[in-house]
């Protein structure tokens, strides 16, 4: 009952209250973004969701797409802009991920998406984290994020498949929220992303 009907009318509702709650900032927010980022105020990637299909995940854009004269991005710290670290620092570049969550890509809670180039390196058993909808939060979040190893990882998201429940999700929801106002494991740095998933040997 819950997994089929309750959570997404909670993700709903949640959502739409969350933009409606943030819409100044939010309008702040994309303002400056635009600016910054000629036009382009949001990031665009195609992640893998529930089941395995392919969606395209929203994102506030961080960082500009400058690249050397060989065509390669430039580093970290040569590309996040100002406000691309300070909404970083704070998770403010996750909240247009709510639109994915009012069409269905997503829930709040559950799995991280992860890259598409990863499907093809997945064991039987780390295939089970598409078994649900990713999240834009998650167990593997709230234990640490990108400061675990990937079977940690990958053993958090599981675990949470096999215990999906109310009583589950309202305790990451909140957790979560004391992460991001005390900044607990929140990285704003070069460092934000995990080192690439290449595979197991299992």
């Amino acid at each position: 009952m819950y997994t089929k009907f309750v959570k997404r009318f909670l993700d709903i509702l949640l959502s739409v209250t969350v933009l409606i709650l943030l819409s100044p900032v939010l309008i702040l927010l994309w303002t400056c973004l635009f600016v910054v980022n000629s036009g382009h105020p949001f990031f665009y990637q195609l992640r893998p969701g529930k089941d395995e299909k392919i969606f395209k995940l929203i994102k506030f854009k961080s960082m500009t797409d400058q690249r050397d004269k060989n065509g390669q991005l430039l580093p970290y710290e040569n590309r996040v802009t100002k406000i691309g670290s300070f909404i970083r620092k704070y998770s403010l570049d996750e909240i247009p991920q709510l639109i994915n969550v009012l069409r269905g890509d997503m829930s709040l809670i559950g799995p991280r998406p992860l890259l598409i180039k990863y499907l093809p390196l997945y064991n039987d058993f780390q295939k089970q984290r598409h078994r649900v909808k990713p999240g834009i939060t998650g167990w593997a979040q709230i234990h640490g994020r990108n400061a675990i190893s990937w079977d940690e990882k990958f053993s958090y998201d599981v675990w949470y498949v096999e215990h999906l429940s109310f009583k589950t999700d309202i305790s990451i929801l909140f957790k979560t929220v004391r992460k991001v106002l005390l900044k607990d494991g929140v990285n704003s740095g070069p460092n934000l992303n995990m080192v690439a998933f290449k595979g197991s040997e299992s």
